[in-house]
């Protein structure tokens, strides 16, 4: 396949801010978007085209994914039976193998395990006969997190003694999970890594996260990281994009700590363009929605440093209320996502704060 000129059609398998952003950074560069979405609204409300209906509809998903010239998405829990029969027949960027990985922790942690990049400790806890054995190798204190479909703090339960894990397991409904040891941490960053068809790659400057609730804060570039482990941070983060032939923007969380002989641990990984990247709107020339779609198009990728200093502030609930003040803000950028109801935890919009480059 060869670039996609101006006029072309990339299909989105995902309908809510990610791929409304991305469908915005297409348009931009003469590109079409056509949403496939479970539900109507969100992303499709600015595309060229959507159509509605259920991941396990694969007859529907084969006839969207004809519809187009490739395929990606923007959010990393697709169903794989969904994302192979996309691939059956258009490009898949990324391809399925990044979902099957991201899709379960157990396999994530295995899988970047295996590369010799270090992750919290953990164990798989699938029943209760594998308490004992869980607990030997994390110790008494750690965070129980089912295997599959948990974000933004949903899906995990934080254990304090060995008595807790029973009734924790049943607060996850008994699912398939993992328990991970706790990570004395400085802080999170996270590197966002966009990698190109030919295998190029180029990282964005590396942000410091904060988080309330399980869910993200803020993000703020730059970030105290000392240089030598940006590098070490990034280089990581490049290994796991290549380990997966990844196309396009890939965000690896990761937890910084300045004291021990590994100072930088992965906490997971996105196979999306990510929530602390956002800041990339306002504060580079391309951001990072435009070089996942410059990426899977197979364009040239864009330049990815940063023309200022900025902190990327989430908009959760009725945080969005006071869009008239951030309007009023002197260098800020209001990005709203079009969410009719804003309910507590629910991402409404995010603002960018930028000040001169330090």
């Amino acid at each position: 396949m060869t670039a996609l000129a101006p006029g072309s059609t990339i299909g989105i398998m995902g309908g809510g801010q990610l791929g409304r952003m991305l469908s915005l950074a297409a348009a931009q560069l003469g590109l079409k978007c056509h949403i496939y979405s479970d539900v109507p609204g969100g992303a499709c409300d600015v595309a060229a085209a959507s159509t509605i209906g259920p991941y396990e509809d694969v007859d529907k998903v084969r006839a969207f994914a004809a519809s187009v010239d490739v395929v990606t998405y923007e959010f990393e829990n697709v169903p794989l039976q969904a994302a192979a029969a996309a691939e059956a027949v258009a490009p898949v960027r990324p391809g399925p193998k990044a979902l099957a990985v991201a899709q379960d922790r157990l396999e994530e942690k295995t899988f970047i395990s295996a590369l010799g990049i270090p992750v919290a400790p953990f164990a798989a806890v699938d029943s209760s006969s594998a308490f004992e054995t869980a607990l030997a190798t994390i110790g008494h204190a750690g965070i129980l997190k089912t295997r599959r479909l948990g974000y933004d703090g949903k899906g995990q339960v934080r254990i304090r003694s060995a008595a807790e894990l029973a009734p924790a397991f049943d607060a996850l409904q008994r699912a398939p999970s993992v328990l991970e040891g706790l990570v004395p941490f400085a802080y999170e960053v996270s590197v966002l890594v966009v990698r190109a068809v030919s295998g190029e790659v180029r990282f964005y400057d590396i942000p410091l996260n904060t988080h309330k609730d399980g869910i993200l804060d803020t993000s703020t570039v730059p970030s105290p990281l000392p240089a030598a482990h940006a590098t070490r941070a990034t280089d990581i983060a490049g290994a796991i994009a290549a380990a997966l032939d990844y196309v396009g923007v890939l965000g690896v969380e990761m937890f910084y700590l300045p004291d021990a002989p590994e100072p930088l641990v992965v906490n997971e990984i996105a196979p999306r363009v990510h929530n602390s990247g956002h800041w990339t709107m306002d504060a580079c020339l391309v951001s990072q929605f435009e070089n996942h779609i410059r990426a899977v198009a197979d364009w040239p990728l864009g330049p990815t440093g940063r023309h200022a200093d900025v902190t990327m502030t989430n908009l959760i609930g009725d945080d969005a209320a006071r869009w008239h003040a951030f309007a009023a803000e002197p260098n800020a950028a209001v990005h709203l996502y079009g969410k009719p109801e804003p309910r507590p935890g629910r991402k409404m919009g995010h603002v960018n704060r930028l000040r001169k480059r330090s």
